[in-house]
């Protein structure tokens, strides 16, 4: 396979949410994620397939999940999934959605990355971060410590 190729073409995240119209409305309405499309068989079997903009799965050691969550939300702990969200005003944001009904875990807080990253709880029974970039990628990956991983000596698996 060409290293251009990506046999994946898009990420779903698939949330059961018991509070659907208000899940519904908190990511569409308020976080601002345009809905593609919507479902329904009858009765309450409804779905809503809301644009995320650009997926990326962001896959973490247990040693950097509890940095982040050091960083980013003064030590508290998040659960094994948690949905981050990039945003172009991270204090306006939190806001939005803390009027909206989410509970505000940590405000916006400036990371070693350079992102001003806040932490809430939403409906769904969802943990999410906002984020904001204050640097491209190409500044933060030419800094000491933030370069990829095919330079890196890393374990094989077997």
């Amino acid at each position: 396979m060409e290293a251009t190729e990506h046999p994946v073409r898009q990420l779903r995240v698939v949330v059961e949410a018991e509070d659907h119209d208000t899940a519904v409305h908190f990511f569409r309405d308020v976080l601002g994620m345009p809905e593609l499309a919507a479902f329904a068989e009858g009765g309450d079997d409804r779905v809503a397939i809301l644009d995320a903009g650009r997926a990326t799965l962001e896959l973490a050691s247990p040693a950097h999940k509890r940095a982040i969550d050091a960083v980013e939300a003064d030590g508290a702990v998040s659960p094994h999934i948690r949905l981050a969200f990039e945003v172009d005003d991270s204090a306006a944001a939190t806001d939005r959605l803390e009027a909206a009904g989410a509970h505000v875990v940590a405000r916006p807080v400036m990371t070693p990355w350079r992102s001003l990253n806040a932490r809430l709880d939403a409906p769904a029974g969802l943990q999410i971060t906002l984020f904001q970039e204050t640097e491209t990628a190409e500044e933060r990956t030419a800094r000491l410590g933030f370069g990829t991983d095919a330079g890196r000596d890393r374990p094989t698996g077997g």
